[in-house]
């Protein structure tokens, strides 16, 4: 019901007409038709069960009125027990319609699953002794099928579809009937063909399939006409059409057991383009159709072993590709054509591996040479025409090859060597013999460097496998001097192949070869106890590590070379085009080097290998680099693509640190790395912070503005801030335990090691600006204590009090930080609280009065001598009055020094304003304040000073 909803929604979505969807309408229709489906299935289901409910009611209230109304029993018992039995009896009617269905599949199958068990068992297969070439087999084929068994229903077949295809393309021409109707009419003798023949499939087997593959042949010609040649059928919906009819032809072969009318279908089938083709050179069509029909030669390999149908595909596909290749081919057509050769490759080269399966024999399975051999030697001479355009195209065709053939090689190995011996060998030789062709045709140093690395590796395993000291020498002595030879050839990378270019290449099979080298090193090898085998193993065990960084540092640098690569110049005389600018590729290099380690982490932790973690430990090194390129280049970390490669590499980061810290480690150094990794990136995202609001600075155009001025130091406030608060929480060992990582391992080196020198920026970072910044605020007003200048000097003393009382309060406190904790540290705090006092006086007198922003002309002004005298001796009151509250001493004295200096200030700098207002002002209103001090804040007495301070030592 569900499918026959999708069915009938997708043709009327196909054949609706003003719909306005296109080829869509059939995927909305079919979901339509899905919901529809869905939906009637549901209701239908659900009328069942309320009826079954009701029917299960009706019973039991039956059967238990005929156990009330029986005879007596005398056992309790027995009546319990037979009423149980009506109620069980009455809930067997119940049972969902759901499970009824489903069983009746399997009483349906058994008369037909019967006659299949009874069928006598097939004949051995006896391989020949030799295998003819494919034209004998195609000559053959041809042959069979004509002459093979009704002779008069095949030649009769043949002549009415070439006469039905002549018969479509004259009426097209002469324009007799609607196009519509002319296709119709075709396609239903089609179908006339394939129904009459299917119906007569067992009263006379050969003629109904005779028929049924010329009626699939037809409908293959009307699809593709009303696809190609009337352009009636949009793509999708003819390729829809088309994997129906394969799907269809497939299931009558299987179904009826039929080489022939498989062999009939697909031959019919290939030669469809050929009968209607319109010289077009619409290869993305004609190659399209050959795939779906080799797709369905490919199902049928995987259930029959019908080598001629193979062959009849292998010729047709390849021998067409090859004549347009030579007659149409054009270079526009590279991609498609590409990705077609491809997937014509693989189709058939799995297929051979499909015969091999179903093809046992007592000396194991058997090999198709034509299509193991023949698709390896057809395929590459038309790739290597693909790739002429390309300066080391046909290496690297050879290489893939190569690859192809080896891995399929080394996956039979693990499935049975034993059955597919022949097959295995076949396609080692094919492989092998791919990676040697490939060295000349490249003719390159770097290629040359990168296959003594390979030799050498090879050369180093023979050894290990024999025992030999000499050949792993020169395994070793080999890579040393590829590397010297690829080193050498260094040059620009310019190549229009991603990754599949000389650079990179030759550094990837450098490195590939030390990793392996450096894993067969984990041990120690044998030898052949001689003097200079002895002298050799002492050398060689301590090139396990060196060799594996040799490696990485190869594989990092292959990277880089891609990163950096350049696509050749489309016009003479212009040079080679990066593909991706200097800002992205210093970014990309260092994602490469930290991606990198990652992945060597990775490698690690899977097989227990401890240099493969050591680049993971070091990561804060690229980063770092990559930051310093960056801001030397103007390259901005929120610029497109940087944030993301940011997030990424950042990512990558601490996940790495986070595996290293959950492994056990007894190495005190190791400890102290992972601890300085931690601190250093609280560093690097204070940088990174800042490089952010440098980046809106620059948005904004603020760099001549104190806005610009105090982005560092915002950024290491905001990070002390985060560090006092969230690290700050864990200041005691006792509750560490209940912390998360990263503060249960490392709490210490963030709120103490990583905010110390943060410390000291914030400090000596706000006595700088609290001293020259001159709170240019533009566009907005200035605005005393709520300008950028002034609310960041808050900002930073209230961090710095804040991380002074979350590293006094840690228990123990950490190594070294006991000055923290003395009085000489508060004062310095007092101390750069009263430069910043005085300095947003500074900054309201050059933007309020018209002072100029000099040291010279700011001591010259008297309303500068006048507020600070004022200020000072608000200080000194709010000193002494708090002193006085609290009986304090000391801190009264000091607001009567500073009150002190005041009075020595107006003695030799206001009392020289003759005739000033300032003077006046400033002469009353400490005058004022100093009566104010007097009345309500006198000079705590020494013995309640000192009963209050033993109070509060006690």
């Amino acid at each position: 019901m569900i499918m026959w909803g999708i069915i009938c929604g997708a043709v009327l979505g196909w054949l609706l007409p003003g719909s306005g969807y296109g080829d869509f309408g059939i995927i909305l229709g079919g979901g339509l038709g899905l919901l529809a489906g869905l939906g009637l299935q549901h209701a239908i289901r659900a009328e069942i069960s309320a009826a079954n409910e009701k029917l299960r009611l009706q019973m039991l209230e039956l059967l238990n009125s005929r156990v009330g109304q029986g005879e007596k029993v005398a056992d309790s018992k027995s009546a319990s027990s037979r009423q149980a039995a009506a109620i069980e009896l009455a809930s067997s009617f119940a049972a969902p319609p759901a499970a009824a269905v489903a069983a009746q599949p399997d009483v349906a199958a058994r008369p037909q699953t019967e006659p299949a068990a009874s069928a006598p068992p097939a004949a051995r297969r006896v391989s020949p002794p030799s295998e003819p070439n494919a034209a004998d087999l195609a000559f053959a084929a041809a042959k069979n099928w004509l002459v093979g068994g009704n002779t008069i229903v095949r030649i009769g077949l043949v002549i009415l579809f070439i006469g039905l295809s002549f018969l479509a393309s004259y009426a097209a021409a002469a324009g007799l009937f609607p196009v519509e109707l002319r296709l119709a009419a075709v396609a239903v003798a089609g179908i006339v063909l394939l129904a009459v023949g299917f119906g007569k499939r067992q009263a006379k087997p050969a003629f109904a399939l005779a028929l049924q593959g010329g009626g699939v042949a037809v409908i293959y010609l009307t699809v593709f006409a009303a696809f190609r040649r009337f352009d009636l059928i949009a793509p999708l919906p003819a390729f829809g059409l088309m994997i129906v009819v394969c799907a269809l032809s497939c299931a009558l072969a299987l179904l009826q057991n039929s080489r022939g009318l498989a062999v009939a279908a697909f031959a019919g089938g290939f030669a469809v383009p050929l009968l209607i083709s319109t010289g077009s050179n619409n290869s993305v069509g004609l190659f399209s159709y050959y795939t779906v029909l080799n797709l369905a030669i490919l199902f049928i390999a995987y259930k029959r072993s019908w080598r001629v149908l193979n062959i009849v595909g292998f010729v047709a596909t390849f021998g067409v590709a090859t004549l347009w290749g030579v007659l149409k081919y054009q270079p526009a057509q590279y991609l498609s054509s590409q990705l077609f050769l491809a997937a014509f490759v693989l189709i058939y080269v799995t297929a051979a591996i499909l015969y091999a399966r179903n093809t046992p024999t007592r000396l194991g399975n058997t090999v198709d040479s034509t299509l193991m051999f023949g698709t390896a030697l057809i395929g590459f001479g038309l790739q290597a025409g693909l790739v002429r355009q390309f300066k080391f195209g046909a290496a690297f065709s050879a290489l893939g090859f190569a690859a192809l053939y080896l891995i399929l090689a080394a996956l039979l190995m693990r499935r049975g060597q034993k059955n597919y011996r022949l097959m295995i060998e076949s396609m080692i030789a094919i492989g092998l013999g791919f990676v040697t062709l490939a060295v000349p045709l490249a003719l390159d140093m770097r290629w040359t460097s990168a296959v003594w690395a390979l030799e050498g590796a090879g050369a180093f395993w023979v050894g290990m496998r024999q025992a030999r000291w000499m050949p792993r020498g020169f395994g070793l002595a080999l890579q040393v001097v590829a590397a010297g030879a690829f080193l050498a050839a260094i040059d620009d990378n310019i190549s229009a192949w991603p990754l599949a270019n000389p650079m990179f290449m030759g550094a990837m099979f450098i490195a590939l070869p030390a990793f392996a080298i450096a894993w067969w090193l984990r041990a120690a090898l044998p030898h052949s106890d001689s003097r200079w085998a002895r002298e050799y193993v002492k050398v060689e065990a301590l090139l396990c590590q060196p060799l594996y960084l040799y490696g990485f540092l190869f594989w990092c640098l292959a990277l880089i070379l891609e990163i950096c690569r350049s696509l050749p110049a489309s016009e003479t005389g212009l040079a080679a085009v990066p593909v991706f600018d200097t800002g992205t590729r210093q970014l990309l290099a260092m994602l490469a080097l930290v991606a990198s380690a990652w992945l060597s982490l990775l490698l690690g932790r899977k097989s227990n290998w401890a240099v493969a973690a050591w680049p993971s430990r070091f990561t804060l090194l690229p980063l770092a680099l990559g930051f310093i390129v960056q801001e030397l280049s103007g390259y901005r970390i929120l610029y497109n693509p940087a944030w993301a490669i940011w997030l990424m590499a950042l990512g990558l980061h601490y996940w790495m640190l986070y595996k290293n810290d959950s492994q056990v480690q007894g190495n005190i150094a190791v400890l102290k790395l992972n601890r300085a990794a931690h601190a250093g990136s609280v560093w690097l995202l204070t940088l990174l912070l800042a490089d952010c609001l440098w980046f809106w600075i620059g948005r904004a155009d603020l760099w001549q503005t104190s806005w610009a001025s105090v982005v560092l130091l915002v950024s290491a406030i905001a990070v002390l801030l985060g560090l006092s608060v969230w690290a700050g929480k864990a200041n005691r060992s006792a509750l560490l335990s209940g912390f998360k990582w990263p503060l249960n391992t490392h709490a210490v080196a963030y709120y103490w090691y990583a905010a110390l020198p943060l410390t000291a920026l914030v400090f000596f970072g706000a006595l700088l600006i609290a001293l020259f910044s001159s709170g240019h605020t533009a566009p907005l007003p200035y605005l005393p204590l709520l300008n950028p200048t002034d609310l960041t000097l808050a900002l930073a003393l209230g961090a710095l009090l804040f991380w002074r009382r979350a590293i006094v309060a840690a228990q123990p406190m950490p190594a070294g930080a006991a000055w923290v904790a003395r009085k000489q540290t508060l004062l310095a705090l007092a101390g750069l609280a009263f430069i910043v006092l005085n300095t947003v006086w500074l900054r309201t007198v050059h933007h309020f009065f018209g002072v100029r922003w000099d040291a010279s002309a700011l001591f010259d002004s008297f309303v500068v001598q006048t507020g600070y005298a004022i200020l000072w001796t608000l200080l000194a009151l709010s000193l002494m009055l708090l002193a006085h509250r609290r009986v304090q001493r000391a801190l009264w004295l000091s607001g009567a020094a500073l009150l002190g200096l005041v009075v020595i200030k107006l003695l030799l700098v206001d009392l020289s304003n003759v005739g000033g207002a300032e003077r006046i002002v400033t002469f009353i209103a400490v005058g004022v304040l100093m009566l104010v001090v007097g009345y309500f804040a006198p000079l705590p007495p020494k013995a309640v000073a000192a009963d209050a301070s033993t109070v509060k030592e006690a």
